[in-house]
């Protein structure tokens, strides 16, 4: 421990920790319980801190950051409602593998006898969005806790760590920073299951290689593709990944359609099946008379490589193993730029747009839902850049994700394809990306209806909607005016309603330095 002729209270030892061990950012959204951490801001140098105005801006933000920048970063949260907020967007964090350090504000111990009236179950609320809980019982210790919680969230593949901090154990007497604990490494893949996806892929039967995790970027995916101009096999991916590395000059895969009956078409004529940091595709819900597992039954299954293994590792031993490790990959896209479309907007044209004028090294956020089904199909030859997908179908995760990614790679343009439904339980982090002045370029597919749950309605066999039924699925009494709700939240806006124009507002848009957003009528 350091020492100090200052006196140090538990919350600047936490924060000195959270620095010292790497954490360098908080999206926070705080209450009375968290003043001392506020304060210690002030006190204590090397923390960035971003306000939202909502706990799931805070989360989806952390979860966006963590994804490019590949380094947890704190969120700040008022007790159990607070954090009760935030955990739609922890929950997608979660299936996404997300470092998160989740700093949860409670009740001075001696207080919560009187059960005040946000008094609450902090650690029974935190339990299903974290893999680690731990409420600090002194202000002593809060340090050595802080340590360890960055520790716990750096667990391959990432991790939601909680650390509740109760008010007196952030304002009472402390003797320092803890030093920062070792990072998990990614544990090494078995011989032999590098041996049985070979064998998988050489047996001479229709294969594929299904990658999840980081077998999505840029290297893993150059592996694959070697892989795959060796032994013959298809490359596949999960229907949502955290961060796709795509676009000319990289190894493209396919996507396992989140339709039921896409996915078993596209999954039929495989007799092996090597997962690498993938699982077995499976329906995202249940639907009568549809199974829940997409394989056809005479497919053999091989893991190569869960998702908290060294996955690069396993596929450069993999490579090595069926001779493919000196091959040119297959499969690599060629730039290819569409020309401009005209006439309305249709969800074809909206890909034509986006493959004509998405700038390199962009980052798209994906939560696009029913409209931008087909978007990374249009976009799959567009200069490289990277894509994030909503991985736990909690939506509210684009605006919030897009501002942690923004400020992650500050250098880079982010563009989100968001749908208007969606938009609206997380609007308020059009209000962060403002004051941070972060360059992301929203798009709102305005259907003015949740268009997904139309499909769905029928999909389950619920008949056709009546009158209460269709009221329920849409959005359009009133019409969403998001050029007035972007440009109150401090962001300039414009709507268009033809294709035409599209182009010159998103051209206009990616010209300019800082936030934007198109409403695009459909």
């Amino acid at each position: 421990m350091t020492t100090n002729a200052t006196p140090m209270n538990g919350a600047q030892s936490l924060v000195q920790t959270l620095v010292a061990s790497g954490v360098e950012l908080c999206f926070a959204n705080p209450g009375t319980s968290e003043m001392h951490f506020v304060a210690a801001l002030d006190a204590v140098p090397g923390m960035r801190c971003v306000l939202g105005l909502f706990e799931g801006v805070v989360s989806g933000a952390a979860d966006g950051y963590f994804r490019m920048a590949d380094k947890p970063a704190a969120t700040l949260l008022h007790l159990g409602p607070g954090l009760a907020n935030a955990s739609a967007n922890l929950h997608n964090a979660k299936k996404a593998g997300s470092a998160i350090v989740n700093i949860v504000g409670e009740h001075a111990t001696y207080h919560l006898e009187h059960n005040a009236p946000l008094t609450s179950d902090v650690e029974g609320i935190a339990r299903p969005m974290s893999h680690w809980v731990r409420t600090s019982r002194s202000s002593v210790s809060v340090a050595a806790d802080a340590a360890q919680a960055v520790a716990q969230a750096a667990a391959p593949p990432g991790q939601i760590a909680t650390l509740i901090l109760p008010a007196d154990s952030a304002w009472g007497p402390a003797e320092g920073a803890a030093p920062a604990l070792p990072v998990p490494k990614r544990s090494e893949v078995p011989t032999h299951a590098v041996e049985a996806a070979a064998l998988a892929l050489l047996r001479g039967q229709p294969a594929a290689l299904l990658l999840g995790g980081i077998a999505a970027r840029e290297r893993g995916l150059e592996l694959a593709g070697r892989i795959a101009a060796k032994t013959g096999c298809a490359l596949l991916l999960e229907n949502n990944v955290p961060r796709l590395q795509r676009g000319a000059g990289r190894v493209r895969a396919q996507r396992v359609p989140y339709v039921v009956d896409a996915a078993l078409t596209k999954l039929q004529g495989f007799r092996d099946l090597v997962l690498v940091g993938a699982k077995v595709p499976v329906a995202f819900f249940a639907y009568p008379g549809k199974p829940s597992l997409l394989l056809p039954a005479a497919c053999n299954v091989t893991r190569l490589a869960a998702v908290e293994e060294d996955i690069v590792g396993a596929l450069e031993a993999l490579a090595d193993r069926v001779g493919a490790r000196g091959m040119p990959a297959a499969h690599v896209a060629a730039l290819e730029r569409p020309a401009l479309p005209s006439g309305s907007i249709t969800a074809m044209g909206i890909g034509a747009v986006l493959a004509a004028l998405i700038p390199e090294d962009a980052i798209v956020i994906d939560e696009s839902i029913s409209v931008g089904r087909n978007f990374g199909a249009a976009t799959a030859n567009a200069p490289p850049h990277d894509w994030l997908n909503i991985m736990g179908g909690s939506i509210g995760f684009g605006l919030p994700a897009a501002t942690g990614a923004a400020i992650a790679a500050p250098g880079r343009p982010v563009i989100v394809l968001e749908g208007d439904g969606s938009a609206m339980y997380t609007l308020q982090a059009l209000w962060s990306c403002a004051r941070e002045g972060l360059n992301v370029k929203t798009l709102i597919l305005a259907n003015r209806a949740y268009q997904i749950l139309r499909g769905e309605f029928a999909s389950v066999g619920a008949g056709a909607p009546g009158q209460r039924a269709t009221d329920l699925l849409g959005i359009d009494r009133p019409a969403l005016d998001w050029v007035a709700l972007a440009k109150g939240h401090g962001v300039e806006a414009v709507r268009v309603d033809d294709l035409e124009a599209l182009a010159i507002a998103f051209r206009r848009a990616l010209a300019s330095h800082g936030p934007s957003l198109i409403e695009l009528v459909l």
